[in-house]
């Protein structure tokens, strides 16, 4: 019996003495129509146009804010490639990865979102062009290799 007084709502009102449950239905009619709207109407959620704004740029950012660390991540991956010395014999990877330090640093507090999209597509081109650059002396230098090696068998003293 105690189970069945659980699961039935109707048993969990306590009727209090002397009080009257002042509940009107629709079919009674409210006594004013602000009182109709106040009842029957869905009500604000309180967010206002500026807050949904906000929220939307908070959205924006943190999309942009994704994008940008991956592009850094990207970077840093890529400098791993870059092992050789530069002319005055600091190694091409430490440079690259100051470099785009420098630049991120000075882009820190960029809020024009067209300005910060150039960056990002423009730091996302010069990284596919730097890598394509990379390969495409890679390949030289491995057809130049294997023509070298080629050479060297053919040559009979």
């Amino acid at each position: 019996m105690a189970s069945s007084s659980l699961c039935s709502p109707l048993k969990w009102i306590r009727p209090v003495a002397g009080a009257g449950i002042a509940r009107r239905s629709l079919h009674e009619g409210p006594d004013t129509i602000e009182e109709l709207l106040d009842r029957h109407l869905v009500k604000n959620t309180g967010k206002t146009a500026d807050e949904e704004d906000e929220l939307a740029e908070r959205r924006r950012l943190t999309s942009t804010r994704r994008e940008a660390l991956a592009l850094y991540r990207d970077i840093l991956r890529a400098s791993r490639f870059f092992s050789w010395p530069d002319a005055h014999g600091v190694i091409w990877r430490d440079v690259l990865r100051e470099n785009a330090r420098r630049e991120f640093e000075e882009a820190r507090y960029e809020r024009d979102p067209e300005i910060v999209t150039r960056l990002l597509i423009g730091g996302r081109e010069a990284v596919e062009k730097a890598l394509d650059k990379l390969v495409e002396t890679q390949r030289k230098r491995l057809a130049e290799a294997e023509e070298e090696r080629r050479g060297d068998g053919r040559r009979c003293p």
